[in-house]
């Protein structure tokens, strides 16, 4: 009771910074105000962010908070329904037409937030703005593979890839794919105008935005709720009792301890999904792990339930192979139980290795994410019971970031998520071939793995595929480059009122911001 009445507390003090009195917070304290008290405002959703957007650039990834916002302001030529599906957004139809070509037909009333049309000089100069050598977009090397854009009328695009990728139409429908204006960018490089459901109208820099609904938007009907506001909450206790305390209609990341009081409060709904995973990194350049079977000893080691007792409150899933969902038509059972708690096998593979007697490595994780230190501690302790006597490094994130770029360490706790729901995804994590990142194993190399990965995206047939990728799960598995640890539970929390919200199923957790505009409050 303390703790609860503690967050209200702190919440009322929030509130008087943002909106300068106490009306307000003592409203919400009053029997029976809490839980539909303010943010069931008519026209008004109320969203609360896990924190304050650090930017709102249409084609970098600044995590979820930056996601959630900037889809409301643009869109791209397709997008994710709330079924995981690629679905029409800017274009109304797209054909493939060929392995390496692809037709997209813009809507006739698609228009910018500045009224201008949206055209199909606009997608080429986006496209190729993302591809630029200098540009710090996410999907840069994806864009950067366009052979060519033709424009044969102000409706129609043609993309030709240079080699061909069944995988583009996922890449067309990202959230960090948004077309803007070419006008708007051509007279300021910075100025990026879109097309989306809302535009911002207000700016609490560091705590709120307001944004209403574009008239001009290309889905008749649509927003269904004219006015929408973030406001971030960067405590997530914080963030737990504005849902609670009817301060918040929707919030993000529903911390995992506090899914089980949201789950059974009548007033509340919450929608969960295993969508992102932890992991473990190494370094193949240095150090004990550059040997397969001590990153095999360490598989085998894991007590994985004890992770996801200890760092997600019980919500999760063993993850024993690569990260496929059991919904995938490449999921294959046989691949998914390699990691197996064996300490017996374990401490077998460590001798093969001529490491009986054990040996020492530094675990690079973060103290800033409870989720990340209290992995790093499980993994350690289960590793000292073989032998292997762990010292945790935890800096702050962006110093974890900055080590695992530069392969400063020995092996490393890593969580995230793939971009879409194709085993394609899974590049971000395994593809050597790419430019080094702290998702991935520092050092790690491996032609035949990154042949499969090319090999995947340009093949058209499913069965083929399936058995592209049951060959790449394979000598993932033999090489280790990343140990998969848990699937971890990724929530929404919101009133009981609210309609037409979906957590979308996967990878795309992140994304769910793309189905604001279905919400309705009644």
């Amino acid at each position: 009771m303390t703790d609860k009445f503690m967050s209200l507390t702190q919440n009322i003090d929030r509130r008087r910074v943002l909106k300068g009195g106490m009306v307000a917070g003592a409203t919400a304290l009053m029997p029976g105000f809490i839980g539909r008290a303010q943010a069931k405002t008519p026209g008004l959703i109320v969203f609360g962010l896990s924190s304050y957007p650090p930017g709102f650039k249409p084609w970098e990834n600044k995590g979820t908070a930056s996601t959630t916002v900037k889809v409301q302001q643009f869109r791209g030529l397709l997008g994710y329904g709330a079924d995981g599906q690629p679905r029409s957004e800017l274009a109304e139809s797209w054909k493939i037409l060929a392995g390496n070509k692809f037709q997209f037909t813009l809507r006739d009333n698609a228009y910018f937030h500045n009224g201008d049309k949206v055209t199909s000089a606009d997608v080429k100069a986006t496209y190729e703005a993302m591809a630029a050598k200098d540009s710090t977009a996410r999907l840069r090397s994806r864009f950067a593979a366009v052979e060519s854009i033709e424009t044969p009328d102000a409706r129609n695009v043609i993309i030709t890839l240079k080699d061909a990728d069944v995988t583009f139409i996922d890449i067309a429908a990202s959230p960090h794919a948004g077309i803007v204006s070419a006008k708007a960018l051509a007279a300021d490089a910075k100025n990026f105008v879109g097309a989306g459901p809302y535009k911002i109208v207000n700016i609490e820099r560091g705590s709120r935005i307001e944004m209403e609904a574009f008239d001009k938007y290309y889905k008749p009907g649509y927003p269904k709720t004219k006015k929408l506001r973030f406001d971030a909450f960067k405590d997530e206790n914080l963030r737990v009792a504005a849902l609670e305390a009817g301060d918040a209609d929707i919030i993000e990341y529903l911390p995992w301890q506090s899914m089980d009081s949201v789950g059974k409060n009548s007033r509340l709904k919450m929608d969960v999904v295993n969508g992102p995973f932890m992991y473990l990194t190494f370094n193949f350049s240095k150090g004990p792990f550059t040997d397969p079977l001590l990153r095999q000893a360490v598989g085998h080691a894991i007590k994985r339930e004890d992770v996801i007792a200890a760092a997600f409150f019980g919500r999760g899933n063993v993850l024993g192979g690569i990260p496929l969902q059991d919904t995938s038509p490449f999921y294959d059972a046989k691949y998914q139980d390699r990691w197996g708690y064996d300490p017996d096998k374990a401490k077998a593979l460590m001798k093969q290795a001529g490491k009986a007697g054990g040996f020492s490595a530094t675990l690079l994780s973060t103290a800033q994410y409870g989720m990340h230190k209290n992995t790093a501690e499980v993994v350690q302790q289960s590793l000292a019971a073989i032998g292997i006597n762990v010292k945790l490094n935890l800096p702050d994130w962006a110093k974890r970031v900055t080590l695992g770029n530069r392969g400063q360490y020995d092996f490393a706790v890593m969580g995230s998520a793939g971009d879409f729901n194709d085993p394609d995804a899974l590049t971000k994590f395994m593809d050597g071939s790419l430019s080094a990142s702290y998702a991935r194993s520092y050092g790690f190399k491996d032609e035949r793995i990154s042949s499969l990965f090319a090999a995947g995206r340009q093949e058209a047939s499913l069965e083929k595929r399936k058995t592209i990728y049951a060959e790449l799960q394979q000598r993932a598995l033999d090489l280790a480059p990343i140990i998969p640890i848990n699937w971890r539970a990724q929530g929404y929390g919101y009133q009981n009122y609210v309609s037409g919200f979906k957590n979308i199923p996967g990878f795309l957790t992140f994304f769910s911001g793309m189905v604001i505009e279905n919400v309705e409050l009644g």
